[in-house]
């Protein structure tokens, strides 16, 4: 995810295509736009940061959405500028949406970064509408020979977890973490200190399924399986049905 980068310092084109590249991890083909046919009926969504730009919510709900996130923050530094509208016209469009937030664990403490998130959009209430907050930590952007952001598994472990505990006390909800299997072995060590309390959010394109999961989650809650499709920004599935996704956006 994040299509959008902070401006935070300068970067050369070269690493940052290296670096997306390795951040899907998975290269191959897209699905199509229905999405991959062993997951057929399960509720459709995308999730779209500030290359997204001012997205057609009444026709992505008519193609199928029935859920989305949308990037609100980075770092401690960068805040999505479409952010607000985007949101307020995923709601309008009767869309259950949610904000994430992309880790910079190079930068600032987990729980910094947690605090401004829910600053600026990573609240969340329990209105059926309103998906938990949600972090994505993942491959570096802006240095591909540091794609751990020169963290141990340790102390990334410990980051993630500052995170989560900050968000929680200020939300009253732990994060939905998307990530990909390679990632998560390679700078967690395959960790599994957050499968029981933490929705899975995996990564995984151009595959008929998930895959294995990392880090001792026996299910996904959402699956990212490809970055082009039917609708705006990348493409998810809900792994139940909208019942249970409107339950999920309650809490239960």
């Amino acid at each position: 995810m994040a299509r959008d980068r902070s401006p935070s310092r300068p970067r050369r084109r070269a690493a940052v295509v290296a670096a997306a590249a390795a951040a899907l991890a998975l290269a191959g083909a897209q699905c199509a736009a229905a999405g991959p046919s062993a997951a057929a009926g399960l509720p459709r969504g995308h999730d779209v940061s500030s290359h997204q730009g001012h997205v057609d919510w009444p026709a992505a709900r008519s193609d199928g959405a029935r859920f989305t996130y949308i990037k609100a923050t980075e770092s401690t530094g960068y805040r999505n500028p479409y952010f607000a509208r985007q949101y307020a016209g995923a709601r309008r469009a009767h869309l259950i949406r949610g904000a994430y937030h992309f880790a910079r664990p190079d930068q600032s403490s987990g729980a910094a970064q947690a605090a401004y998130f829910v600053r600026h959009g990573g609240g969340w209430r329990a209105d059926g509408w309103t998906l938990p907050p949600a972090l994505d930590i993942e491959y570096d952007p802006y240095d591909g020979r540091h794609i751990c952001y020169g963290l141990g598994h340790r102390r990334m472990v410990r980051w993630i977890r500052s995170f989560s505990d900050e968000l929680r006390r200020l939300t009253g909800r732990r994060p939905v973490i998307y990530t990909t299997a390679q990632w998560w072995a390679s700078c967690t060590g395959g960790s599994r200190a957050f499968a029981s309390d933490h929705p899975l959010w995996i990564a995984r394109h151009g595959t008929s399924g998930p895959g294995s999961l990392p880090g001792g989650w026996s299910s996904w809650t959402f699956w990212q399986y490809g970055t082009e499709g039917g609708l705006p920004g990348d493409q998810n599935l809900f792994h139940g049905p909208p019942s249970r996704l409107r339950a999920f956006a309650r809490g239960r």
